[in-house]
């Protein structure tokens, strides 16, 4: 008789404030088999906080593709394995659709732990439209492809939600006030860590606010999308 398969599970982990972890994702981090994790260092310091002392592996960007023959195997065997980024839910924006697809094609089940994440945190306070938005993620580095794809996004109807990274946001606030107008933006940095901080105006007034500023911390940018309001579109 062929050995059950295991579970595929995608954890979500705090974005910052580390008491935002889940019951069932500590229960979960600790039954399980084997961890893949973003960064096996800032892993291990979360779980022996929390006394879990689940193997670890690293899974990332760059090993990703070399990675997933022996975690398949692994879960082929009957093995259980977690997913875990270094903060919010696993595959926004970061590696792990592939194995998850794979995992799906071979019949192992794959379960979601959902949890903290940064663009539903960052949506929640921006008091812009939530029914219906459009998430980008971080935009091209190189000028012209960045341009081009503002561009397009200034066409569209719903919030937009962006990643940027704290050496960008001056430029990135100076590229929306030029293609985009005086529509509303919200930075939201370092949420919910100690020195969170939520800024809402147009990309001027923000410019305004951030000048002189060294910013530093992870970035989420909600941007209204374009209405039918007759100027600053």
């Amino acid at each position: 008789m062929s050995r059950e398969k295991g579970t595929l599970y995608i954890v979500a982990m705090p974005i910052g404030n580390s008491g935002d972890i889940s019951l069932r994702a500590l229960e979960v981090l600790k039954d399980v088999d084997l961890i893949a994790a973003e960064d096996t260092r800032v892993a291990g310091r979360f779980l022996k906080s929390h006394g879990i002392d689940t193997p670890l592996i690293s899974f990332f960007e760059h090993n990703e593709a070399r990675r997933m023959e022996g975690l398949l195997k692994r879960l082929e065997g009957g093995e259980s394995v977690a997913v875990i980024s270094d903060a919010g839910t696993p595959l926004i924006s970061d590696p792990g659709y592939q194995l998850v697809k794979a995992a799906q094609e071979q019949g192992i089940k794959v379960v979601p732990v959902p949890g903290p994440s940064a663009v539903m945190a960052a949506l929640s306070v921006a008091g812009l439209p939530t029914d219906r938005f459009l998430f980008i993620g971080f935009l091209p580095k190189k000028p012209g492809k960045r341009r081009k794809e503002l561009e397009q996004l200034a066409e569209v109807p719903h919030t937009l939600v962006l990643y940027e990274s704290p050496y960008r946001l001056v430029k990135t606030l100076q590229e929306l006030g030029d293609i985009f107008g005086s529509r509303t933006v919200v930075v939201c940095r370092e949420l919910t860590k100690p020195y969170e901080e939520i800024l809402r105006g147009t990309p001027d007034e923000l410019l305004g606010e951030l000048a002189n500023r060294k910013i530093r911390g992870e970035i989420t940018l909600i941007v209204e999308g374009k209405g039918k309001r007759k100027s600053g579109n």
